[in-house]
């Protein structure tokens, strides 16, 4: 089984509870075995995720929703 890992960048992101309600959110989509989060409040973190599977861009998307109002960050 080979490892994935992507770097997502998010905003909306301002503190500790953001971490921690973002990796529970991201953590138990499927195939996921690790998320880490490079916190910059107010402004755009990055959130990397280890998966055993490819992640689906709107999986990730519905999970930052879920978790509150963050967003992935356009370009």
């Amino acid at each position: 089984m080979s490892t994935t890992t992507a770097s997502y960048p998010v905003t909306g992101m301002t503190c500790g509870h953001c971490v921690g309600a973002v990796t529970e959110e991201l953590t138990v989509l499927p195939g996921v075995t690790g998320v880490s989060v490079d916190l910059v409040p107010a402004g755009t973190s990055t959130v990397t995720i280890t998966s055993d599977t490819s992640l689906d861009i709107d999986q990730v998307h519905a999970a930052l929703h879920e978790a509150g109002d963050y967003h992935l960050a356009t370009s």
